[in-house]
Order: C-alpha cells, then sequence, then structure tokens
C-alpha cells in the first residue's frame, strides 16, 4: 500500500506520521487520506479538486509537475510527499 507523508504544517490538521492507503493512483491515494483526515483536503486540493498552486507532491523522489494529473499510477510501495511548494524571492 502507497505511503502518504505530509509536513509538520499540514500535520496541524492532519494525522501524525506516515500512512498508509489503499489506491492504485495518486487521486485515489489522497482520497483514500482524506477519509480518515478530511480537514486537511482543503489545504491540498482546490475547490476544482486539482492539487493547490502552492502544494508540491513527490512520488517515489519525484516532482508531480503537472497539478492537475491525479490519475498518475503509484505502486504498492510508493512514498508520497505531500508539502508546501516554496516561491517568492
Amino acid at each position: 500500500m502507497p505511503t502518504i507523508h505530509l509536513t509538520a504544517h499540514l500535520r496541524r490538521v492532519a494525522p501524525t506520521g506516515p500512512t498508509r492507503v489503499e489506491a492504485a493512483t495518486l487521486g485515489a491515494a489522497l482520497d483514500a487520506y482524506f477519509e480518515t483526515a478530511p480537514r486537511v483536503r482543503s489545504y491540498i486540493l482546490d475547490d476544482q479538486g486539482r492539487l493547490r498552486k502552492h502544494v508540491a507532491v513527490f512520488i517515489d523522489g519525484e516532482l508531480l509537475l503537472d497539478k492537475q494529473d491525479l490519475g498518475r499510477s503509484v505502486a504498492p510501495d510508493s512514498e508520497i510527499y505531500v508539502m508546501q511548494a516554496l516561491s517568492g524571492g
């Protein structure tokens, strides 16, 4: 089962520590995670169901560049990291 990791900031509204979920895609993994932590959904997804502009997702160490690509496959042993994207100057 893929494992979802959140940064400390997001863990204020979500369970602490990594969470394993049953899923074959990123979107399904996030949906399964939101079932256990519904308050974190609005921090990660916008009202259109896309990743928010200032959220970065890494799947097995690779940055997800297309924030609409929630159909991206994840392996049973995938590590999914969700964090705030850094911006500004």
